[in-house]
């Protein structure tokens, strides 16, 4: 097993800018392995296969003995958190996730659908208190020696929430001003990006730089995102938002744009190409997997009954 994460949440949790990104540091595996599991879009209750997903992700999680999963946002639906004390929390996340193997750190970035919630309730640390897998920070950065992984608040990046023409409202407390924000979130990326030492360097954002499903490119993060991760050498982008599992593979960088934003409601019908190459485009439910050493690295995605959807393998270049 992995030795326990070290935290530091205390003053970090609500600032909208910082010095630099809150770090977290988890330890690999005595053998230099770190291995994990990947699910966004799935607070409903169980319900949309939500628990057969969970199931799977139990199963799975034991064969490979995993360190930590990662949550690519839209934590609870449709409308986030209420506050500390909403039931969903339990309803949608403690009573679901209920195997052994799944407890474990759960590192966690906000989706769109918690920002219409209350968005600093996921970020308060009595939520720890309920449940101590949740670790929820709007950007910051887990180092587990062989990776950096560099969360990143992608919901405040686009323009179309602020002006929202269905009128659902957004919590934009430690937000505002936008481009204050957007410029101090970028910063604080860039500056990590640079100092990291690590063989894999992954982003997680909730939006997905590249989709063919139905949100598509996020043209904010192409525009202000996707520069920043060229030029600092990241090798994967994992994120959630369209409710499908993707593999895309940039054509002009080492990038590999990774959605696993299944784990619960999905069949959306919808699949329009992209200027790079797709790999790998399942619209149902399902979640996905990592296994990196220092010189390798192993994902598959699967579905609700556990099957093996798609893999891929790719070995580090020596000198990374």
């Amino acid at each position: 097993m992995a030795a326990p994460v070290a935290i530091l949440l205390v003053g970090i949790l609500f600032a909208a800018a910082a010095a630099e990104l809150p770090r977290l540091d988890h330890a690999h595996k005595g053998d230099g392995s770190l291995t994990l599991l990947v699910v966004g879009d799935w607070g409903r209750r169980g319900a949309f296969n939500q628990s057969m997903v969970a199931k799977q992700m139990g199963i799975v999680g034991e064969k490979m003995d995993i360190d930590f999963v990662i949550s690519t946002g839209d934590n609870f639906y449709n409308n986030g958190l209420t506050g500390v004390e909403d039931k969903a929390f339990e309803e949608s996340f403690s009573n679901i996730y209920t195997a052994k193997s799944l407890h474990k750190p759960w590192y966690t970035v906000l989706g769109n659908h918690d920002y219409r919630g209350d968005a600093l309730a996921q970020l308060s640390p009595v939520l720890r208190k309920v449940d101590s897998r949740w670790i929820c920070i709007k950007s910051f950065v887990v180092s587990a020696e062989i990776a950096d992984f560099f969360f990143v608040d992608t919901t405040p990046f686009v323009l179309k929430y602020w002006t929202d023409p269905k009128n659902n409202t957004y919590d934009w407390r430690g937000v505002y001003p936008r481009e204050t924000y957007m410029a101090n979130v970028l910063k604080d990326l860039e500056d990590a990006l640079k100092q990291s030492k690590a063989p894999w360097k992954i982003v997680v954002g909730h939006h997905a730089i590249r989709s063919v499903s139905e949100h598509g490119d996020t043209q904010e993060l192409l525009q202000h995102l996707l520069p920043i991760l060229k030029a600092h050498g990241v090798d994967i982008y994992l994120n959630g938002h369209d409710p499908c599992l993707e593999h895309i593979s940039s054509r002009d960088s080492k990038l590999q744009y990774l959605t696993s934003g299944a784990g619960s409601k999905a069949w959306r019908g919808v699949q329009t190409p992209n200027a790079d190459k797709v790999e790998f485009f399942y619209d149902g439910q399902g979640f996905m997997s990592l296994r990196l050493t220092s010189a390798e690295a192993s994902l598959a995605f699967y579905g609700v009954a556990g099957e093996v959807l798609h893999s891929w393998q790719h070995a580090k270049p020596s000198g990374y």
